[in-house]
């Protein structure tokens, strides 16, 4: 299926690796330019020499100021922009609420919702002169249930849930469409670093936590960095020019985090 994408100048954070170096790769695949960027200088250096197609910055989305140098990058290389893929993001603590540290609370939201907030408000002056403008936030299935054990991470994928709405409905007269993507548990090393902390919080083994979340899932699987992609391209493509203010679930239908 042509896409229709080709050309399509795309900004992509945390897209060094995971879900985010998926998501890069795909749109390159559909002959779209793209740009990433990583608080990792040494994965990012790596991306550069497996995809050399994908420029990049090496840029933390809660710090505003490289927030700034990163859009004069992009802006610089792409001439442009049309698609901003709001993907950075980290798990956060894991324990009681009584026992998080503020300052890792404080951090968990800077980079997963507030990251968010300081990549738009840039793109949008730029979204606004192209003629297939398109946002893609990454939130969670956290975003949609409660989570024991991971209060910041679930308040910030909420959070981005509202973000999204509020952006679609404000930004949509501008011929700006915004979604949010739900993803389950993806598969990777990310998510077994989760597995890993629950099971200590839980004093639990971890081949028992990874079991008993997957039994939460309808499908009994988990999903992969590549379904998430093709999502995106699709709801970035002409072909979801009237798909906005979703709030979409790539989950294999879970039906809770507890």
């Amino acid at each position: 299926m042509d896409l229709g994408i080709a050309g399509l100048r795309v900004l992509v954070t945390a897209g060094a690796s995971g879900i985010g170096r998926e998501v890069a790769r795909a749109f390159v695949e559909e002959g779209a330019r793209v740009h990433a960027c990583d608080v990792d200088e040494a994965m990012l250096s790596a991306l550069g020499e497996s995809d050399p197609a994908v420029t990049s910055t090496v840029a933390d989305v809660a710090d505003r100021d490289a927030v700034g140098r990163l859009f004069e990058d992009a802006l610089s290389t792409l001439g442009g922009l049309d698609v901003l893929i709001n993907n950075a993001g980290i798990a956060g603590p894991t324990g009681p609420v009584d026992g998080i540290e503020p300052a890792d609370w404080d951090d968990c939201l800077a980079v997963c919702l507030t990251g968010q907030f300081n990549c738009t408000r840039l793109a949008v002056p730029h979204l606004k002169a192209s003629d297939n403008a398109s946002i893609v936030n990454l939130s969670s299935a956290a975003g949609k249930f409660g989570f024991p054990l991971r209060t910041p991470y679930a308040a910030a994928k909420w959070g981005v849930i509202g973000l999204t709405k509020s952006l679609a409905a404000e930004l949509g007269p501008h011929g700006i469409r915004c979604n949010a993507i739900l993803p389950g548990l993806v598969e990777g090393d990310r998510i077994e670093r989760v597995f890993e902390a629950r099971a200590r919080a839980n004093n639990m083994d971890v081949a028992r936590v990874r079991a008993s979340a997957v039994r939460n899932v309808s499908l009994r699987t988990m999903v992969t960095a590549r379904q998430l992609a093709d999502q995106i391209l699709f709801l970035c493509s002409p072909r979801g020019r009237t798909i906005s203010g979703q709030a979409i679930s790539i989950d294999g239908d879970t039906q809770s985090l507890s």
